[in-house]
């Protein structure tokens, strides 16, 4: 009798809506099929913080749908209908590094765009990435955008 483990692969990817990070998804989802793997399409969200000053916040806007409505559109955006049945969408409340290395434990990879909608224009990968790449528990793969 042979013993079947029927464990699922995985690939994280960080989106924030940036071209770069659609493109990352995009990239994951490509490979997933070719892997026989699902993605898991991740969204860190946190209330705003400041020292000092209050940051004011508009009371009728919620961010945790506010980063539901920038993975969904890049979802629908980087996959077609059949590719978007393999997708796990997740929305999840903290700083991206820590909530990406922490959906990739146990993942195949770690896919994150070269940079997102923070930091220098200039830079050839952002915090996030760069952070990623020197931390994560899994390979990952950092994917450009043409116009960096």
């Amino acid at each position: 009798m042979t013993e079947q483990t029927d464990t699922q692969r995985w690939i994280v990817v960080g989106v924030d809506g940036s071209p770069s990070s659609v493109d990352a998804l995009r990239w994951a989802v490509d490979q997933a099929r070719a892997r026989g793997a699902v993605v898991e399409a991740v969204t860190a969200w946190q209330h705003p913080v400041a020292t000092g000053w209050p940051v004011p916040v508009v009371a009728y806007e919620n961010p945790a749908d506010s980063a539901r409505n920038v993975l969904d559109e890049a979802v629908a955006e980087a996959a077609d209908a059949e590719c978007r049945g393999g997708i796990r969408a997740r929305v999840v409340e903290g700083g991206a590094v820590s909530c990406l290395l922490d959906a990739a434990r146990g993942a195949d990879l770690l896919v994150v765009g070269s940079r997102g909608h923070g930091g220098f224009t200039g830079a050839l990968l952002g915090s996030v990435g760069q952070h990623c790449v020197q931390h994560a528990p899994c390979p990952v793969v950092v994917v450009r955008h043409p116009n960096d």
